[in-house]
């Protein structure tokens, strides 16, 4: 066992803060490592020390392994922590660090590696025993192949990107006679956004819930499921809203799925956090792909369970073991999470700038996870998310309620925000019934544009 004494926290915006707040819980000091962008960061200002690392271009900062590499080196950090997005599940990233000797609050290098590959990801899954959507059991290169597989599994069929996320490199074909130019077009597109143009196929479910399971490994053959999220609620395949539990997945859906997918983390020896994400339709799960780190919407997980999920990658990552065992695990409450971005609510147009006035909603079971603070300047470089808005509730209709009243206390004055977006769901009544899938919500911009 280790006992890190000081971690490099390798990312920005409210999930570098979040890292650093765990850390000082635990007596850990924190390094911070910023572009020329961030240095006015609050994740900057509030860290034990703090290192630029380039320009404002990511891939001259966050994406700089070199100049992360120096930075922890000359910090005499002997942790880091990814964080989500940037390096989080870049496992070369992942195998230089523990090659310096520092330790990676993350999963092992070779299971990024496996679950980065979707089609690796899917023949894993299944050797697992996880759920599949029927489809191709590695990449599809040939047409001929793909229209015999496509007959077998039944259009609509779906192409999708070997490497990569996102929504790019993904083709919905209805038929035959549109195969071959959807499939080079997936190609194309996923040789342009990952450098990689493998493709795959997979059936295309109809109007499916996207449902995932939060799990945690030990790295010795011991793995828990902390419940599952519903994050059906997306535009172009970007989450918006998630919450747990989800409101059509019953208390013995959760105990028989969760036992799946910890079973099948504990056989792969799985270390640290990950999530499993299905599509669930018609009462059954089908397995899509892994995210080996934290989710952005990890809080609702720990609202659920009150366990802090930071802590446990650190206990983890340091040779402790998991703190809970699966019986000791309680599923208590309700809580939603609302992405809040600095974005135009109407056309989604980013929308940074000087943020002139911010006042963040309190109260019982409010958490707000932001960066924000009156005077700061929202760069225009990075993801336009800028806050999460977290509400615990004893029941679902309990959380709504909550929800609405923290919404009209959030202010955020000086750019355009998401939270009149957030308002508008709140009034309707297929969202307060939990009555939506993966469609849901693009159908429902389409017709209630927000004003």
């Amino acid at each position: 066992m280790a006992k890190i004494e000081k971690l490099l926290i390798a990312n920005r915006g409210e999930i570098a803060l979040r890292i650093h707040r765990a850390c000082h819980e635990m007596g850990i000091r924190t390094v911070a490592v910023h572009s020329t962008a961030d240095a006015d960061a609050m994740h900057v200002r509030l860290a034990d020390e703090a290192i630029c690392i380039g320009p404002p271009s990511a891939a001259e900062s966050y994406l700089n392994i070199p100049n992360i590499i120096s930075a922890a080196e000359v910090s005499g950090a002997d942790a880091i922590h990814p964080g989500y997005g940037f390096l989080s599940e870049n496992a070369k990233f992942a195998e230089i660090v523990e090659l310096h000797n520092i330790l990676f609050v993350g999963p092992k290098p070779e299971h990024i590696r496996i679950m980065g590959d979707k089609v690796e990801a899917k023949r894993t899954a299944g050797k697992l025993g996880l759920p599949l959507v029927p489809g191709s059991d590695g990449a599809i290169h040939d047409v001929e192949e793909a229209k015999q597989l496509a007959r077998d599994i039944g259009y609509p069929v779906l192409i999708k990107a070997a490497s990569g996320g996102g929504g790019r490199g993904m083709k919905v074909v209805p038929g035959e006679d549109q195969l071959e130019t959807l499939m080079r077009q997936a190609g194309s597109e996923a040789k342009a956004a990952f450098g990689d143009d493998t493709v795959y196929m997979e059936k295309y479910l109809g109007n499916p819930r996207h449902i995932e399971f939060q799990i945690f490994g030990d790295g010795n053959g011991n793995a828990i499921h902390l419940g599952e999220r519903d994050c059906s609620l997306q535009r172009r395949h970007q989450k918006v809203l998630e919450e747990a539990p989800s409101p059509v997945i019953t208390p013995e859906e959760r105990a028989r799925m969760g036992g799946i997918v910890a079973n099948a983390m504990a056989d792969m020896g799985y270390r640290g956090a990950g999530t499993i994400e299905f599509l669930w339709e018609n009462g059954e799960f089908y397995f899509i792909e892994m995210n080996t780190r934290l989710q952005v919407e990890h809080p609702v997980t720990e609202a659920i369970t009150g366990l802090d999920l930071v802590r446990e990658q650190i206990r983890v990552a340091e040779g402790h073991g998991l703190s809970v065992r699966q019986e000791d695990l309680e599923f208590r409450g309700h809580a939603i999470e609302c992405r809040i971005n600095a974005e135009d609510p109407r056309t989604f147009t980013p929308s940074p700038g000087k943020v002139t006035y911010f006042h963040q909603p309190g109260g019982m079971h409010v958490r707000v996870d932001s960066g924000l603070y009156a005077g700061y300047r929202i760069p225009p470089y990075y993801d336009s998310m800028i806050a999460k808005l977290i509400v615990y509730g004893r029941t679902r209709e309990g959380a709504l309620m909550r929800l609405r009243r923290a919404l009209e206390e959030f202010v955020v004055e000086g750019v355009k925000t998401t939270i009149p977006l957030h308002q508008a769901l709140l009034d309707d009544p297929e969202f307060q019934k939990g009555d939506y899938t993966i469609k849901w919500l693009e159908e429902w911009l389409a017709r209630e544009t927000p004003e």
